[in-house]
């Protein structure tokens, strides 16, 4: 076998074993944040999950080198009062639906931060899902008191999947 031939062989293999991290179904947009103030312990995470898998899957975490660690927790108003919690077995995505993280709702909670937000950072995080593994995000830093990212995706595109 030639050398060019090794090569193009070698390329076709490296490419045929990225595709499935695209392929994975599992797609991150809008992912963004609010800033926070300077000494501030807790910072939070808003995206919207496509999964697109075929199969349902479970989102169960979440990880930031900017945080101590992170949590999946619930904002919902019971009784005229808002109330959060933690939701540690995760949230269940069934095949073809969307998990919509958002203020008043389903949240990453970033909790012990290691430095304040500040408007127009990125924070990288890395969510888990029981099937597909580790796929990264990148939150948006937005303003104090931000309801969404100020520029939207305009287009779904896959989120890049990482390893364990």
């Amino acid at each position: 076998m030639s050398r060019m031939q090794i090569i193009v062989i070698g390329s076709a293999l490296l490419a045929f074993a990225a595709a499935p991290a695209l392929a994975e179904g599992i797609e991150v947009t809008g992912a963004w944040s609010r800033a926070t103030v300077r000494g501030a312990s807790v910072g939070v995470g808003y995206m919207t999950i496509d999964n697109e898998t075929g199969a349902t899957d479970t989102f169960t975490g979440a990880a930031s080198d900017r945080a101590d660690r992170a949590e999946i927790h619930e904002s919902r108003e019971q009784d005229g009062v808002m109330t959060m919690r933690a939701v540690p077995k995760g949230v269940e995505i069934k095949a073809g639906k969307r998990l919509e993280l958002k203020p008043g709702g389903y949240h990453v909670m970033l909790i012990g931060l290691k430095s304040a937000l500040l408007p127009g950072e990125t924070v990288h995080v890395t969510l888990h899902f029981a099937k597909a593994g580790d796929v990264g995000a990148d939150l948006q830093v937005e303003g104090f008191g931000a309801q969404g990212p100020a520029n939207p995706p305009a287009a779904t595109k896959p989120a890049a999947k990482e390893k364990r």
